[in-house]
């Protein structure tokens, strides 16, 4: 009886542990995505070390992307523009007033000014930086979007 009570006691002290976040849960990653409007290319930093350099098309004449510091606001792994004919922005992380990252199925605009403001990315970049906030978290991550 008292072996039981102890074994109870030993668990009761490690659920403490993990519910106070004192276990072992490894540490969340700062996850710095760069977007050079001048010239079209996204840089993506993980804990300060370059990780990705990709090509993206940012706002065309006329549909201007913002420039500023931003944080992920919603992610949509499937998404569809109510605004621009249903367009499909795949894998879109919405940053600041309806303007997103997404991916693109045209590729051919990337490294040019091509959208309507979001910042498009080639699909299996867009896959790949919605993976890496959906695991690392949009409140570890930063947008910062200069001209």
């Amino acid at each position: 009886m008292i072996l039981y009570s102890a074994r109870l006691a030993g668990r009761a002290v490690v659920a403490a542990f993990v519910l106070a976040g004192l276990g072992a849960t490894p540490a969340l990653a700062d996850i710095r995505v760069n977007i050079d409007k001048s010239s079209q290319r996204m840089s993506v930093r993980v804990d300060g070390a370059p990780r990705y350099d990709w090509p993206v098309s940012t706002g065309r004449r006329g549909y201007g992307t913002p420039s500023g510091t931003f944080h992920p606001q919603a992610m949509m792994r499937s998404y569809f523009s109510r605004k621009y004919y249903n367009a499909p922005m795949p894998h879109a992380i919405f940053f600041h007033h309806g303007f997103a990252i997404h991916g693109t199925s045209d590729i051919y605009r990337l490294g040019g000014r091509a959208s309507h403001g979001c910042v498009r990315l080639h699909p299996a970049h867009a896959a790949i930086l919605f993976a890496l906030i959906l695991r690392e978290g949009a409140r570890n991550t930063t947008i910062h979007i200069s001209n």
